[in-house]
């Protein structure tokens, strides 16, 4: 069998010790292990190793590998079962390795997902826009189970939630303030509806929201976009003109009633 004739500290890493071996034709260097397989098999010069025990050793050795690589990946920021699962199989690390190392990591309390779905609810919330649904899809992505979701989800109240999506309506009108009022509440919607809120939010914070306007903004914005249709259509006889322009701007979301007045002033 393989007698240990050297164990030497590698010069890069001292966590890692390099192994060689006499197999009846001199010394070798045969592989390198982690301190903490070292120790656990008690490896020392002049040992023999039979094959099944240099089987164990390897296999030992890849589980800590790839434990490190999962630790400096959880160094930067808590991360989800799932995400550490998917970081492991990028490194190619075989499956049966990757149950061992987060098995490891359960056990010293480096992955938690009910503890990273609360942090994860809480940075959102308090760096972000976000509402709850697309939260939650996140999660869902993160490999988080429906119910550890839902328990996390609380730590976004009903209140917060319609305050973030009120001050985000508030922040909108401004930019869509050239369009009509109803065309404002649907671009609104669409917006608040992408950053992932649920509709009873939606529909509360857009009836909450100070974005009313009084009848002379409401025209001047009609104006606006009446000056784009009326170099289109300025080639037309009146009547079709007037019908042109009339459904153009009703289509913008403008009122009859505000589309007449305006068309009147005009003549």
């Amino acid at each position: 069998m393989p007698i240990i004739t050297k164990i030497t500290v590698q010069k890069k890493n001292n966590d890692r010790y390099n192994i060689f071996l006499d197999e009846g034709s001199g010394e070798k260097y045969a592989f390198s292990v982690d301190e903490a397989v070292l120790i656990k098999h008690g490896l020392k010069k002049g040992q023999e190793l039979d094959e099944a025990l240099i089987i164990e050793i390897h296999y030992q050795d890849d589980i800590r590998k790839s434990y490190n690589l999962a630790i400096q990946y959880l160094s930067r920021r808590m991360r989800s079962e799932l995400e550490v699962k998917n970081h492991l199989r990028t490194k190619e690390v075989e499956e049966p390795i990757i149950l061992e190392v987060i098995h490891k990591l359960h056990q010293y309390s480096f992955l938690n997902d009910e503890q990273f779905s609360i942090a994860y609810v809480r940075t959102q919330k308090n760096t972000t826009d976000k509402g709850s649904s697309l939260i939650k899809i996140e999660l869902k992505e993160k490999g988080i189970a429906a119910h550890l979701i839902e328990s996390a989800l609380k730590e976004f109240s009903w209140e917060e939630e319609l305050s973030t999506a009120i001050s985000l309506c508030e922040k909108y009108t401004q930019k869509y303030k050239k369009d009509s009022m109803r065309m404002m509440k649907q671009k609104l919607e669409q917006m608040l509806v992408r950053k992932g809120f649920p509709y009873d939010i939606i529909n509360e914070a857009i009836s909450t929201s100070d974005i009313a306007k009084e009848e002379n903004e409401e025209l001047s914005a009609l104006s606006k976009q009446a000056e784009k249709y009326a170099k289109k259509y300025q080639g037309l006889p009146p009547f079709e003109y007037e019908q042109k322009m009339k459904q153009a701007l009703f289509r913008k979301g403008f009122s009859l009633d505000l589309i007449d007045k305006y068309i009147h002033n005009q003549e």
